[in-house]
């Protein structure tokens, strides 16, 4: 009875790291459902810039993110502006209202969907105390760089992302994230947990497209829910992030793994037992 309180326990710690990993994240989901609802002054996409801006001084002004994590955000930001205005032209998907901060049929609000996943794994990173082992920083950032160009290359060329999720499995195989919850230590596979993140971006994908973020083709005169196959599209796209946020990183924290005793690690098969390295790995 006494592990199971245990377990209950941290699996309430692990949900509460969670939420506030995601509030950034979570801060624009309230701005995008309060706009679809409150009458405004100026166009949605244009409350939503001016939204995200004042949200983003926010976290910096109460020191939830530093000026160098937001720098960071910073540049999530814009690689999504770039990814959105080419994918936007290609008709992968649109948004349909009217902007005066409007590129190219793209709001520029529309990055801080981006900047809301870099957040989310800077936060978690010094949230959880990530580390890691038997991570290949060489082939698994050739692999992501891979798989970022073919989420723009598959509209002419045969789409290689089944290749390259097998390829990303691979050059993670034996590599290990390591999260501390309450005085536990745990693992769990670096692949896996690509894997559960883009699941549960996908599941915010379809909140976001229900309250009209922006639109999916067969999503024009209705909603409907996100095709599953995005799911497996956002688990690679994190690999890009993932890779991204590990080099602004300091080096030796890449491929180290954070020690923390206390706790009981045997009550569970992921934790990470007192013969894993020691090498402090600390955002």
């Amino acid at each position: 009875m006494e592990k199971w309180k245990h377990r209950i326990a941290q699996f309430v710690r692990f949900g509460l790291l969670e939420a506030w990993s995601c509030a950034f994240a979570v801060g624009i989901f309230i701005g995008l459902a309060a706009s679809s609802v409150i009458p405004l002054p100026i166009p949605r996409y244009d409350a939503l810039l001016v939204y995200g801006i004042v949200l983003t001084a926010i976290f910096w002004g109460l020191r939830l993110e530093t000026g160098r994590e937001v720098l960071a955000i910073l540049g999530f930001h814009i690689v999504g502006l770039v990814f959105e205005l080419f994918k936007v032209h290609m008709g992968s998907w649109s948004y349909p209202e009217d902007a005066w901060t409007k590129i190219g049929g793209v709001p520029l609000y529309s990055g801080f969907m981006y900047a809301a996943v870099g957040s989310y794994v800077v936060r978690a990173w010094k949230l959880f105390d990530l580390g890691l082992s038997g991570y290949r920083p060489l082939a698994t950032g050739i692999v992501a760089a891979l798989i970022y160009v073919n989420f723009l290359t598959h509209h002419w060329l045969p789409d290689a992302r089944l290749l390259l999720a097998v390829a990303m499995v691979i050059v993670t195989w034996g590599g290990w994230v390591y999260f501390t919850v309450g005085k536990v230590r745990y693992r769990m596979p670096l692949a896996l947990s690509f894997v559960l993140i883009g699941f549960f971006l996908w599941v915010a994908e379809n909140i976001s497209t229900l309250l009209g973020a922006w639109r999916y083709p067969h999503q024009i005169n209705a909603w409907a829910m996100v095709h599953p196959s995005k799911f497996g599209a956002w688990a690679l796209l994190v690999t890009v992030s993932f890779v991204l946020v590990a080099v602004w990183k300091h080096p030796r924290q890449v491929g180290a793994v954070a020690d923390h005793s206390g706790g009981d690690p045997g009550d569970d098969a992921t934790a990470a037992r007192s013969d894993e390295p020691s090498e402090a790995a600390r955002p």
